[in-house]
């Protein structure tokens, strides 16, 4: 008789993975491959996830830092989900090169919430983390010295602009819904005058991960979200699973990262979620290498329905994909 295995409760957070944005950017990046053949040349990672950049750099995908490294071959090259500065497609239009921007809808819509405040006469308070490619994004939307990036409360209490009563805010779609809060508010707190986005900033699908994390977190002996140490809303992930009660949280890339030393103990509870760039086979795969040490039962956390749907550009509408390349679009293998 083979000997028990011990017992593991597993909250599966729902939703979790993949949101309409990153769908849609994988997607773009496909369908190019299927019209114009390889190689399709990439802009920084099409989304932050290790997996999904090395499946599509198998489809024939190459990734570049900067237009500089593409040559005039003619193939066509893909913004990233994140966005791109204006700089970025006007350099690309000089070279008369064929371009397809995946930014993700709501990420352009702050660029819009942005560049409306300065049409107004505003100053742009940005607040995101520095150096990431949607704050650049973002930034680069505008002319220098009509913005200013704000990471912290401390950064706030730095803060002293020409003029405090022609401010508007703007954030990172991917931030943490707790720490944004209490920097608006200590924004608003000294500068009253502060001009609101006319609708939230941060993203739907950010808002709806968190929420699920928060409900799942509580009395759990260790957190894990799946996702890439790049990724903003994965790691902030992290941090919403130790802030709501969870012993542990720890960012993991796949099953070889678990820290199977922190399930001590009688029938150890595990939170899972995964990042708005994480594939659903990589959840399935961490599911399994539990169930090769415990007896697993699975509780799902679901604290919303995603029905989302952001298409593709018109000109790669018409371009059929195989039911493998549905798969991996939508986070399988």
């Amino acid at each position: 008789m083979a000997p028990t295995q011990p017992k593991l409760t597993l909250r599966l957070c729902e939703p979790r993975g993949f949101c309409a944005g990153v769908d849609r950017a994988i997607q773009i990046v496909v369908l190019a491959l299927k019209k114009y053949g390889a190689p399709v040349y990439v802009r920084h990672e099409i989304v932050h996830n290790k997996y999904v950049v090395d499946g599509l750099r198998e489809l024939g995908a190459v990734f570049v830092r900067e237009l500089d490294e593409i040559p005039d071959d003619g193939q066509p090259v893909v913004f990233s989900a994140h966005g791109v500065p204006k700089s970025v497609p006007a350099a690309a239009a000089t070279r008369e090169m064929l371009y397809l921007d995946a930014t993700c809808p709501l990420v352009s819509k702050v660029h819009k919430q942005a560049m409306l405040h300065v049409k107004r006469g505003r100053h742009v308070v940005l607040i995101g983390h520095r150096g990431h490619p949607e704050v650049v994004g973002t930034m680069g939307q505008l002319q220098p010295g009509t913005v200013s990036l704000i990471e912290t409360v401390a950064d706030v209490a730095a803060f002293e602009p020409e003029d405090p009563a022609a401010l508007g805010f703007v954030t990172q779609t991917t931030l943490s819904l707790d720490d944004t809060a209490d920097i608006v508010a200590a924004l608003q707190a000294k500068f009253p005058q502060m001009t609101a986005p006319s609708s939230e900033s941060i993203c739907y699908a950010t808002t709806n991960r968190q929420e699920a994390v928060k409900a799942s977190a509580p009395e759990t002996d260790l957190f894990l979200i799946v996702g890439a140490p790049n990724s903003s809303n994965s790691k902030r992930l992290v941090e919403v699973a130790e802030k709501a009660g969870s012993t542990k949280g720890v960012l993991v890339q796949g099953p070889q990262e678990i820290p199977f030393e922190a399930l001590g103990g009688d029938h150890p509870v595990v939170g899972m979620s995964a990042g708005a760039s994480a594939p659903e086979v990589l959840v399935d795969a961490i599911i399994a290498a539990l169930r090769e040490r415990f007896d697993v039962s699975i509780e799902l956390v679901q604290t919303a329905e995603e029905n989302e749907n952001f298409p593709v550009m018109r000109s790669l509408r018409d371009t059929p994909l195989t039911v493998a390349d549905m798969a991996f679009v939508n986070g399988g293998a």
